[in-house]
């Protein structure tokens, strides 16, 4: 494992959350339904799959319990994210059957995507955090209504982290994908990278790939780099880990050493790859590459791993 001196620089999108979770209580349902009562109480709203947000200035996701109710939400399918930790205030997440018109027209609010609000940088890492955990958990109760053993509908509990099945007593558990991510340099100062088709014309990316079961992050890191380049990859380093809510990731940063250099690259998963000098890169994330090649935008882990390798540092 890393040390600390590899811990990820502020400006990492989602991994700022500070909610004091206290998973000890969520059993106890009256004192989850005082703290919903909590005048206090703020209130994460998801229309959908995005998140309800003030129209204007200072754009905001947390509301209060006044406007939760306005919007309507179902008292039994409320999620405790936790507490803030200076005020002790409870902080839920909720659905709204609202419209997205009766939103602007009757409320003066709007519905915005997770990754749009943390490109526009209006919200503190504290809140994009929050925001992550919120998804992902209203994500996975929208589409796990239902029993996997039996079919029955099941339903929430333990403050929104079980779903619990009245028929045949089945409990179920919020997934989380680990993802591994990983920046793979040689020795001769270059780094490989490629770009998915799923990126635009023109910017290049760390390789990546859900970690499969009964693998470790090491395994996934060699398995993934070299199913996408050919590159056989040795020693892999852990460096940070960035939750990402699209819809429940874990991505894990890596720095892997390449052992070969010749590049087999598989057509089917990238549209594009090759290595990198440090030069090139740092031309890359100041806009000034004469090809205008880019890098991923600051919010995400696959930029802090290029960017700190490109500066000399994790």
């Amino acid at each position: 494992m890393s040390s600390d001196s590899h811990c990820a620089e502020p400006g990492f999108a989602f991994a700022g959350n500070l909610l004091e979770r206290l998973s000890e209580h969520r059993g106890d349902a009256a004192w989850l339904r005082g703290h919903l009562e909590d005048r206090a109480a703020r209130f994460v709203v998801f229309c959908g799959e995005k998140a309800v947000a003030t129209a204007h200035d200072p754009v905001t996701v947390l509301h209060t319990r006044a406007r939760a109710d306005r919007l309507g939400f179902i008292a039994d399918e409320v999620i405790l994210l936790g507490f803030e930790r200076d005020s002790q205030s409870p902080v839920f997440a909720v659905s709204t059957p609202a419209t997205d018109e009766r939103l602007e027209a009757d409320y003066g609010l709007t519905t915005i995507d997770v990754r749009t609000l943390a490109l526009q940088g209006a919200l503190s890492q504290h809140v994009l955090g929050i925001l992550a955990q919120a998804r992902a958990l209203s994500h996975w109760h929208q589409t796990h209504r239902f029993c996997s053993r039996c079919g029955v509908e099941s339903v929430m509990s333990q403050g929104g982290y079980r779903r619990d099945c009245p028929a045949c007593g089945g409990l179920h558990f919020p997934r989380t994908d680990p993802v591994a991510i990983m920046l793979i340099t040689d020795g001769d100062g270059c780094c490989l990278m490629g770009r998915p088709p799923r990126l635009p014309e023109g910017v290049f990316s760390t390789l990546a790939g859900f970690i499969e079961p009964g693998e470790t992050v090491e395994d996934a890191v060699r398995r993934e780099v070299f199913e996408e380049s050919g590159i056989v990859v040795g020693r892999v380093e852990y460096l940070a880990s960035q939750p990402w809510p699209f819809p429940a990731s874990l991505m894990l940063g890596c720095r892997g050493e390449a052992l070969s250099h010749e590049i087999v690259m598989d057509a089917t998963e990238l549209d594009a790859c090759r290595w990198f000098s440090r030069e090139e890169v740092r031309a890359m994330l100041a806009g000034k590459h004469p090809d205008g090649l880019k890098v991923p935008p600051p919010l995400s882990i696959a930029h802090w791993l290029i960017a700190s390798w490109a500066k000399g540092g994790a």
